[in-house]
């Protein structure tokens, strides 16, 4: 009859309606995640974002740890540091606590999946970094048991998060680092050359680079000498 007619038209009109509301909300969701991450190079710089040190402790966050996009199936270390190199122990007793640092807390700033923050940088805080650090609402100072976070003193070494240390960076705040115990995810956030100036190991790091750099050129003169080889054998 013309009353069911009536809701049924309503009905679909409402239908129509929401289902038009809805796609106009996933363009507008696809558009900014596409304009989010054409920015991200610069929004690194601008970083008041992860807390440093709410992250899990379980069994289940070391298997990740394992099986992580960047982890070995040791969960030893993950990946390289920014030389290149194998990623170097960042801490694995902070003030003989029996608590290592890093996201996995196995003493390595090693990352993966689930580290969403970046604890990449193995840095060696300072009392005028922590309390900067508290001051922008990420407070290092106390413990926190419940997440193997033993609160960090002037001369401890932890892995912070990389965007946290671009943003103290930005205030004049920054830590000294070491740049071999800094995981290569950190070039995602902080210029190589920015790194250099703040690096505790810029030394024994200058002579990794100056090894690495002579081998590439041995072996680039050994490619160039197959290449005139080959174009000799063909003549």
């Amino acid at each position: 009859n013309e009353e069911e007619v009536r809701s049924t038209l309503h009905s679909c009109s409402v239908d129509n309606i929401m289902a038009s509301i809805h796609g106009g909300l996933l363009v507008l969701t696809v558009a900014a995640a596409v304009l989010l991450a054409e920015l991200s190079p610069t929004l690194a710089w601008v970083p008041t974002l992860t807390n440093n040190i709410m992250h899990p402790s379980s069994k289940t966050t070391q298997l990740t740890a394992e099986q992580g996009d960047d982890d070995t199936s040791e969960a030893k270390y993950s990946g390289y540091n920014v030389l290149g190199t194998e990623l170097s122990c960042c801490c694995s007793n902070v003030r003989e606590t029996g608590i290592g640092t890093g996201f996995y807390r196995n003493g390595f700033c090693s990352t993966g999946d689930n580290d969403v923050g970046r604890h990449t940088v193995c840095v060696q805080v300072t009392e005028e970094f922590l309390s900067f650090s508290k001051s922008v609402g990420n407070d290092l100072s106390t413990p926190m048991p419940e997440y193997l976070f033993p609160g960090l003193k002037e001369g401890d070494r932890w892995c912070l998060c990389a965007q946290r240390w671009a943003q103290a960076y930005n205030a004049g705040k920054a830590p000294k680092l070491f740049l071999q115990s800094t995981h290569e995810k950190t070039l995602d956030f902080i210029p190589f050359d920015v790194m250099k100036i703040f690096a505790i190991d810029a030394e024994e790091s200058a002579s990794v680079i100056n090894k690495l750099d002579l081998q590439r050129s041995q072996l680039n003169e050994i490619l160039k000498k197959d290449v005139t080889d080959n174009d000799e054998a063909f003549q």
